[in-house]
């Protein structure tokens, strides 16, 4: 690894004239493909629950509480971690080689667990080190294009997000299938090696510039405007998964729909997220609120379409997919508003990261609370429609402003 250096930094001018020069940098699908790593390693455990209550020994329950626990360590421990790299004044490039080698010291703990215990473990350590990555991820790539074209940039990075639903998660469910739970863990440290290893030859280092550290990056954070986009992102990803946590049982005990096209669907429905989030990122510089609006109005519009027609089978399906195309496909929307809001910081897009994951939490088990409340499966719907309306509201002030 690089030597402590400063973790904000800038990319020198003959370099960003070179990069610049370029659509889209070849170093940003780089980005994408080490997010594409860690976050199918956040989504495969919900592929292969049976195999891993099985051998270690607990609930599908527990087994479910492993997701939560990457989440646990991707909300505090990212910003965390974030904050002692800027502390010891590492430069962004080698921030996130670091961050990448801890996550691979995470994914192995994971692969050679003896029990519960030590997954648990090794699951905050990924997610400790995924929180980080995406901050600084989202950072490198702001600084490699001009303002004017971070949405479209970013979308490509995100795009590594999207697909891990759609390739990496069935990908790791084949080879749990074929050769074992452990041969599916060891396959996730073989592909963040694989992304340590183009990061670092293929992604240009920085130039450091003197001028951020520890106590510029906390003054960053003490902005009203950000936190107002911060609070946007969270209800959107809330809203949005509010109703995708529970997708299965309103389709198979409401629609009526047999449990063989459950598989069929999440896979349509992470197409329509990899191709909304392509066609956003290629307006989200230059249209970032009116994407927003109509991102929501449209989100809310579907989930409260899903939640009244879930009874029909055509209708819940199109309402389905196009919370697909609507919802969290509005990321490249989201991080353009954030660094317009301040600048593209490592801790400005970590904390990010962690609100969206909070949001995410925040949704999913209002769902449940809905339904443990008595008001049936279709309750996760009418709290994502009640999320997608307070996001409207969180962009009020903006649009009164005539979306200056």
């Amino acid at each position: 690894m690089a030597s402590a250096e400063p973790l904000h930094d800038s990319i020198s001018s003959a370099d960003v004239s070179h990069i610049r020069s370029s659509r889209i940098p070849p170093a940003i699908y780089l980005l994408g493909a080490a997010v594409f790593a860690v976050t199918t390693s956040e989504f495969m455990v919900a592929g292969i629950m049976p195999s891993l209550s099985s051998a270690l020994g607990v609930s599908v329950g527990e087994i479910g509480y492993l997701i939560s626990y990457f989440a646990l360590g991707m909300t505090i421990g990212g910003p965390l971690a974030t904050a002692l790299l800027l502390a010891l004044r590492v430069r962004n490039k080698a921030a996130f080689l670091w961050l990448l080698g801890l996550f691979v010291l995470g994914s192995i703990v994971t692969a050679i667990a003896p029990n519960y215990g030590v997954m648990a473990l090794g699951r905050i350590i990924q997610g400790i080190s995924s929180g980080g990555c995406f901050g600084i991820a989202l950072t490198i790539c702001a600084s490699l294009v001009s303002s004017n074209r971070r949405g479209r940039a970013v979308s490509v990075v995100l795009a590594g997000l999207m697909l891990s639903p759609v390739v990496g998660v069935p990908a790791t469910a084949m080879i749990e299938q074929s050769f074992g739970w452990r041969a599916s863990f060891w396959s996730v440290v073989v592909l963040a090696a694989l992304a340590m290893t183009v990061v670092a030859i293929g992604v240009p280092s920085a130039k450091h510039d003197g001028s951020a550290d520890l106590r510029s990056s906390l003054a960053a954070l003490r902005n009203g405007r950000l936190w107002t986009a911060y609070l946007t992102s969270s209800l959107i990803i809330g809203a949005t998964f509010a109703a995708f946590s529970y997708f299965s049982p309103i389709f198979t005990q409401i629609a009526g729909l047999p449990e063989g096209v459950i598989p069929i669907l999440l896979a349509i429905y992470g197409l329509a997220n990899v191709l909304g989030n392509l066609v956003i990122g290629r307006f989200a510089d230059r249209f970032t609120i009116p994407i927003l609006i109509g991102g929501l109005t449209i989100l809310a519009f579907a989930l409260a379409t899903f939640a009244l027609f879930a009874t029909i089978p055509a209708i819940a399906i199109a309402a389905f997919i196009t919370i697909g195309l609507f919802g969290v496909t509005m990321n490249p929307a989201m991080a353009a508003r954030v660094m317009r809001a301040a600048h593209p910081d490592p801790m400005v897009n970590a904390v990010h990261s962690s609100v969206i994951t909070t949001g995410l939490a925040v949704g999913t088990w209002a769902g449940g609370l809905g339904i443990d409340a008595g008001y049936g499966l279709t309750a996760p719907l009418w709290v994502g429609f009640a999320l997608a309306l307070a996001g409207l509201l969180s962009l009020a002030p903006r649009r009164a402003r005539r979306l200056s």
